[in-house]
């Protein structure tokens, strides 16, 4: 697959970033060059390869799945603008 000039600034334009025209060439070739890595990548045969969390074993750690509050209010609040009676204060914004 290959990336036009046209995909290099409707993807800078997806994800909000200025680009200039002299940048685009530049862009153009690091994208095709990603792509070009994904497609190695695809061609690997990973028949029998189990999914891994890391690249050492280990064992995730489990906890309990117990429902709380949390127990505490107070410092969560100390964060807060401004709190009235354990909540915070907002200020009004519909009529």
């Amino acid at each position: 697959m290959s990336v036009d000039q046209a995909t290099v600034r409707r993807v800078a334009h997806l994800a909000r970033i200025a680009v200039t025209d002299e940048e685009v060439a530049h862009l153009q070739g690091e994208l095709n060059a990603i792509l070009a890595f994904v497609d190695e990548l695809a061609e690997v045969d990973v028949t029998g390869v189990e999914p891994m969390t890391s690249v050492t074993p280990m064992k995730l750690p489990l906890r309990a799945d117990v429902v709380t509050d949390g127990d505490c209010a107070d410092k969560v609040l100390a964060n807060a603008p401004a709190a009235e009676d354990g909540f915070y204060a907002v200020p009004k914004v519909v009529e």
